[in-house]
This record gives C-alpha cells, sequence and structure tokens, in this order.
C-alpha cells in the first residue's frame, strides 16, 4: 500500500529531476573543436543530405532517430560505432532510434508487470523495486543496439575476409592476363555475386566517376569500415600503378590471409575441443571414484 512518505518521496524525487534537466539543458557546454570542424565539413553537409533524403520513407526507428538527435547532447550516446554501422549500412539515425524505443520498453515494463500484479490480487511490492527495475532494465536494453552492432560487425569483417581473398586471386589472375590496374580490379569486382564484390565494385565505380585512382578508393572504404586488408590491397595496387610486379605479390597476400583465416579457424576449434574435454574429464573422475570408493570401504571395513 502506497504511503504518505513514499509518495512524497516520489515527488521530491520527480521535482528534482526535473530541475537536473532544466540544469543540464540551460548549461552552456564546452563542445570539441574537432566534432564542430567535422559538423560543418563538406563530408557532413553530404550525410546530412542523404539522412534528409532517406527519411522519406523512414519507418518509426528512424523517425525516432532523427528526433533524438535533435534533442538529446552528442555525449548521452556514448561512443557510436561508427565503422561498424557504415560496414553494416545502418542509418546512425536508426540506430540511435532503436537505442531510445529499446530504453523506452525497458523503462515502461517493471511498472506493468507490478500493476497486472496488483490487479490480479498478488502482494504490493514497494515503489523502490520496480523503480530501480525500470532503470536497470532500461539502461541494459539501451546498451543491447551496441553489442548487437558489433557482434553482426564481427561476423560481417569475418566474411569481408574470406571474400577479400577469392578477390586479390581474381584481381592477381587479371593482371597476370595483361590488364591494366583500375580494368583488372573492376573486371574482378564483376565476377562475384557476394555483397563483398558489390560494395568493393561500387566504391571503383564511384572512383571513376569522381576521377579518383581506384587504390586510394579503397584506402578511403578500408579506413571507413576498419578493414586492414582492404588498405594492405590498396598498398600492393598503389605499386602497380607505379609499374612495379605485382603478380606475385597478390599471391603472397591472398596466401598470407588464407593462412591467418586457417590459424583462426583451428584455434577456435581447439577452444571448443578443450571446453568439450573438460565435461568428460569430470565424468571420468567422478566414474573413478563410483568404482574405487567400495573397495576402499571394503578395505576399511576390514581393518
Amino acid at each position: 500500500m502506497t504511503t504518505g512518505l513514499q509518495i512524497a518521496l516520489l515527488g521530491g524525487a520527480l521535482v528534482g529531476l526535473g530541475i537536473g534537466l532544466l540544469v543540464w539543458r540551460l548549461a552552456p557546454n564546452r563542445p570539441d573543436v574537432a566534432d564542430v570542424v567535422r559538423r560543418y565539413s563538406q563530408e557532413a553537409a553530404k550525410e546530412r543530405a542523404t539522412m534528409r533524403t532517406e527519411l522519406v520513407a523512414g519507418d518509426r526507428y528512424e523517425r525516432v532517430g532523427v528526433w533524438a538527435i535533435k534533442r538529446f547532447p552528442a555525449a548521452a550516446w556514448g561512443r557510436t560505432p561508427t565503422k561498424e554501422l557504415a560496414l553494416l549500412r545502418v542509418p546512425v539515425h536508426r540506430y540511435y532510434g532503436k537505442k531510445v524505443l529499446y530504453g523506452l520498453v525497458g523503462f515502461v515494463i517493471p511498472p506493468v508487470l507490478t500493476l497486472m500484479l496488483a490487479v490480479a490480487g498478488g502482494p504490493a511490492l514497494p515503489f523502490t523495486i520496480p523503480a530501480v527495475a525500470s532503470l536497470g532494465l532500461a539502461v541494459v536494453l539501451f546498451v543491447s543496439p551496441d553489442i548487437d552492432v558489433r557482434t553482426e560487425a564481427k561476423h560481417a569483417r569475418a566474411d569481408f575476409a574470406r571474400a577479400l581473398s577469392a578477390y586479390i586471386d581474381l584481381v592477381a589472375l587479371e593482371r597476370l592476363s595483361g590488364a591494366g590496374s583500375r580494368q583488372s580490379m573492376e573486371s574482378a569486382a564483376e565476377i562475384g555475386d557476394s555483397w563483398v564484390f558489390r560494395r568493393i565494385g561500387e566504391e571503383l565505380q564511384r572512383s571513376r566517376w569522381n576521377g579518383v585512382a581506384p587504390w586510394d578508393a579503397l584506402q578511403h572504404l578500408a579506413d571507413e569500415l576498419g578493414l586492414p586488408e582492404l588498405d594492405d590491397l590498396a598498398d600492393v595496387m598503389r605499386m602497380s600503378g607505379e609499374g612495379s610486379q605485382v603478380y606475385d605479390n597478390l599471391r603472397a597476400r591472398s596466401a598470407a590471409m588464407r593462412a591467418a583465416m586457417l590459424n583462426a579457424e583451428r584455434g577456435k576449434a581447439n577452444a571448443v575441443s578443450e571446453r568439450i574435454n573438460m565435461p568428460m574429464s569430470l565424468l571420468g573422475v567422478v566414474f573413478m571414484v563410483i568404482l574405487v570408493t567400495p573397495a576402499l570401504l571394503n578395505v576399511m571395513g576390514g581393518i
């Protein structure tokens, strides 16, 4: 049953929260100079134009995300996984909208469950239990999109590395047949039908339209998505643009990537084997104890 003291505490907490939010909103902030320069750069202007174009047919996550970006300060989001979002091609405002909606759902679930329990005739819970549960669940669900994005990006980077190894072999074969640097890279990208080949092909076509060297375009893509393997390919192809023999370097790079992936898979397999063997070892110890115990009891009884 709600007492007068609990109502007074709730009212004081709400008033304090309102005053704190008002001070936080009106207090002058100290913006980061690098962040201000980035916001007023040409790249940021292009991103804002793209965002406005995509919002025409946006869903609820994107609409809530745009609203939240305008209302909340940048420090409220923490560290945004920009490279992971770019790799997955998830708009930043959609990611923010998902965090806000997930947090609201987590904040509402405990009071709703408490109300349903009270209507069903269950015991009355103290006010602090649903309040703490609401805050805790809201924080957990607010952070859950970060975990999902990083997990999906980890799998996407593994897929990119496997496809890139095949792409490097194709580029090497194109160079061996006498094709030029750009032609070999574009022809190799047209062979595969996976999202990795399409992403590389799109970047190469964009570099052709913008008059940028293809290796510079791949290096920019590697920096944007956090793919060091693609950066190495760009360095090798840059040497080929200067007239160096590149076939052996490409094949060596592809072989090194496959060896690294094979070693990583072996490490995972060994870890799984150790986890499987550990319960079997414990089970063997238990069986030995069961078998040896009667004999020890007999010996002790004879003594």
